[in-house]
């Protein structure tokens, strides 16, 4: 199948002013990772800092996606150039970087996903080569997607300064290390109203800095988000949804199963079209 090299689905959706949604991947399943990328997501993301992934098996989930729909994303353990430069050597369209604190933390992960002169990522996209043509390498820097996460009260002080770093896509809140970062259980969304104001002043200062505003969420939060002014919002997790179908099934069986008054092997309990 032919692919538009230069395309990266949930660029363009930002670039029509539209909001991506974008599905997580914590387990290390290709199936998974192959069945989320025909979903009607704008991006994936596989999580290398929390989920199951290591290096190995990003190669073999990439692989199992589609190069183009929804856009393939790593967040990587760290914000470390080695882990960055292998995740988009794999294939990977998009990095999310954690706990980026300071302006020389978003300096360093934004090197590390540009060629230079702009960067300092190595030159050597085999994959990527093979995946998204030879023209990889001239689209590569205006292509793929450096997005720091903001996650703690120390970064939303400093945050008008990270976001004056160039080359800064989007930033991606990371809801339950900010609430921790201020005394409160982690969730992913707070009533707390120093979370609401920390909210606020991000997304103040990426309108102020033309950069998107993500953040890690669910299918209940993602109005509210929305509405907020989040353009990048994660809906749902491969655990978090297997787990919660395979609960509701098993309680709707179960159910089934009690409400069912009739004696096991009578005619009317009898599931056997052909039982006398």
């Amino acid at each position: 199948m032919d692919y538009d090299t230069n395309r990266n689905t949930l660029r363009d959706t930002w670039a029509r002013g539209a909001t991506g949604i974008g599905g997580w991947l914590s387990l290390r399943e290709p199936l998974i990772a192959e069945a989320a990328s025909t979903l009607d997501l704008d991006y994936v993301c596989i999580d290398m800092q929390h989920g199951l992934s290591d290096i190995s098996d990003v190669f073999a989930l990439l692989q199992a996606m589609s190069p183009n729909r929804p856009t393939p994303i790593v967040r990587v353990p760290w914000n470390e150039p080695g882990i960055i430069g292998r995740s988009l050597d794999m294939g990977a369209l998009g990095v999310i970087v954690p706990m980026v604190n300071s302006v020389e933390e978003a300096r360093a992960a934004v090197a590390a996903c540009r060629y230079a002169p702009v960067g300092r990522r190595s030159v050597g996209p085999v994959v990527p080569n093979q995946r998204y043509g030879a023209g990889y390498f001239a689209a590569a820097n205006e292509r793929v997607l450096c997005i720091p996460m903001i996650e703690t009260e120390v970064a939303v002080s400093r945050i008008d300064d990270i976001l004056s770093v160039p080359g800064i896509d989007a930033i991606y809140v990371g809801p339950s290390d900010l609430a921790v970062s201020m005394g409160l259980l982690p969730g992913l969304d707070q009533a707390d109203e120093r979370f609401a104001a920390a909210i606020t002043t991000v997304l103040g200062a990426c309108a102020r800095h033309g950069i998107v505003a993500g953040i890690h969420g669910s299918a209940g939060v993602a109005a509210k988000r929305h509405v907020q002014g989040f353009r990048m919002i994660t809906v749902a997790t491969d655990l978090v949804s297997a787990i919660g179908g395979l609960r509701a099934d098993a309680t709707a069986a179960r159910s089934a199963v009690l409400g069912n008054t009739n004696t096991p092997g009578s005619p009317a309990a009898s599931s056997d079209p052909y039982r006398a």
